[in-house]
């Protein structure tokens, strides 16, 4: 598995706005939304492109467009839901998914409540989107989930991450022979004992959406 930890001054001052227990929600929505863009940036690099050629207005000229079959999104609701459009910008020919993921707060263990998604992946490859990857265990269940339906990569894009997390996703997909790629802002000190974050910047949903 590769981690990147995305180093970029524009980055870290919209991540340090975010971490900002001031920061309220209609603030937090568009931050979270520029800082995905930014990642999206980065985590696409190495999307599948097919060579073409056009007419320009003065000769043909050669370039590349997005492959087929087109990448597929996939936020992890719900707090991943602030970060689709960050990639969609980016991203306008992607399809989107949407899996419903929701981290059991006693076993700490990822539990799947809903799914949208194509059947077949065979061939595709997929950019998840969720904001914290903290003990890793929603994230593995995720990204095993579009394995089982023949996706061929998966990238996912967080905003902050623990060591924990990612220790948890080498062990799991340490033979998967599949790529795995994790993008981030930031990697984090440690979790605390309740599975969250440390320093972090609380609950990501609660802060783009309000507690309910």
């Amino acid at each position: 598995m590769e981690t990147l930890v995305v180093d970029h001054p524009l980055v870290a001052h919209k991540l340090t706005a975010l971490r900002d227990v001031r920061t309220d929600s209609p603030t937090f929505r568009r931050l979270a939304d520029e800082l995905v863009t930014l990642l999206a940036y980065e985590a696409t690099r190495d999307v599948r492109v097919t060579d073409v050629t056009v007419d320009t207005p003065v000769a043909p000229a050669h370039g590349v467009r997005l492959a087929k079959p087109h990448p597929l999104v996939v936020p992890i609701l719900r707090a991943g839901l602030g970060m689709l459009d960050g990639m969609t910008r980016l991203l306008p020919t992607a399809e989107v998914g949407f899996l419903g993921m929701i981290r059991n707060e006693s076993t700490l263990q990822a539990e799947t409540y809903a799914t949208r998604l194509p059947d077949d992946l065979s061939g595709r490859q997929c950019f998840v989107v969720d904001p914290m990857l903290a003990t890793g265990g929603t994230l593995a269940a995720a990204v095993q989930f579009l394995f089982d339906r023949g996706a061929v990569d998966v990238t996912a894009i967080c905003l902050l991450a623990a060591p924990e997390g990612l220790a948890h996703m080498d062990k799991v997909f340490a033979n998967s022979g599949r790529p795995i790629r994790v993008v981030t802002a930031a990697l984090d000190e440690r979790l605390n004992g309740n599975g969250y974050i440390v320093p972090g910047l609380g609950d990501a949903g609660d802060r783009l959406y309000g507690v309910v």
